[in-house]
């Protein structure tokens, strides 16, 4: 049995959705930064994103709006004792910063963007408004 790969192109709505999540996750990383794991939610009211943050405390993160983009940034450093008996088999934790930059839809309320950190997560809300009507001019 030979496998045929699907391609966005050949469904034209799942392309149309895909364009839609790609302009809206549209991220910028930084080369220096580690990106930090996300889920962003539709409801009829709002945008959900949490972000996975954990052992990093609410001081340490930083929550920017510029252009129509949001920035979510934080820092962790890990406090390392030298000890002469210790030696380092393996080490995985990561001690440094993250930061996610996501493009926000132009229905967005900006104003009203609420955050809560809660068991290493944190839980942004961005309340939708009614998207304004086009102007149109007329010729004369």
């Amino acid at each position: 049995m030979k496998l045929i790969p699907i391609r966005r192109e050949n469904m034209p709505m799942w392309s149309l959705f895909g364009d839609m999540m790609d302009r809206f996750l549209n991220e910028d990383i930084s080369e220096n930064a580690k990106i930090m794991a996300i889920d962003v939610l539709e409801n009829p009211k709002s945008f959900d994103i949490k972000a996975n943050l954990p052992g990093i405390p609410k001081e340490k993160i930083n929550i920017s709006i510029k252009d129509n983009r949001i920035v979510i940034s934080a820092s962790h450093e890990e406090v390392k004792e030298e000890k002469e008996k210790d030696t380092i088999i393996r080490t995985e934790r990561y001690s440094g910063s993250y930061q996610r930059t996501l493009s926000l839809p132009e229905n967005c309320d900006t104003n009203n963007i609420s955050a809560k950190l809660e068991n290493g997560v944190l839980s942004l809300s961005i309340p939708k408004r009614e998207p304004t009507p086009k102007k149109e001019i007329t010729i004369e």
